[in-house]
């Protein structure tokens, strides 16, 4: 060990691990924004590239919303002396407490541009506010 340094050799990480350090994990999350438009929780996910009639399943379970979809990329790269292919596979699921009140029978979802939206209609809630005695010990 030369000015106290250690030298460690090379090894290879499994590919979910080495993606988390080389910062390529974000690329197999699905980023969620989720909020209140009048009576309606609006759920918005990031999908790029997928099919939502045969990628995405979605349902309401327990009082949580469930996505989940497959993406599959496939791109070839045309040279003088050949071809080359990639194949790109991910799987990804996201759950969503939903509010109480939530009407599971009414959930609808759409897709464009890339983006998933779920529209969970919530029933009003009447707001109740009850004062909490405070007692000296």
């Amino acid at each position: 060990m030369a000015g106290g340094v250690a030298r460690r050799d090379r090894f290879e990480l499994p590919d979910s691990v080495r993606r988390f350090f080389e910062g390529d994990w974000d690329a197999a999350a699905m980023r969620v924004e989720e909020y209140q438009e009048g009576s309606t929780l609006v759920v918005k996910a990031e999908m790029p590239g997928i099919d939502p009639e045969k990628d995405v399943d979605i349902t309401v379970s327990d009082g949580v919303l469930h996505i989940q979809a497959e993406r599959q990329e496939t791109t070839e790269h045309k040279e003088k002396g050949g071809y080359r292919t990639e194949f790109r596979y991910g799987s990804f699921a996201r759950d969503v407490p939903l509010p109480s009140g939530s009407k599971d029978s009414d959930v609808s979802a759409s897709y464009r541009d890339g983006v998933l939206e779920v529209r969970v209609p919530v029933a009003e809630q009447p707001a109740t506010k009850a004062k909490i005695p405070v007692t000296r010990g």
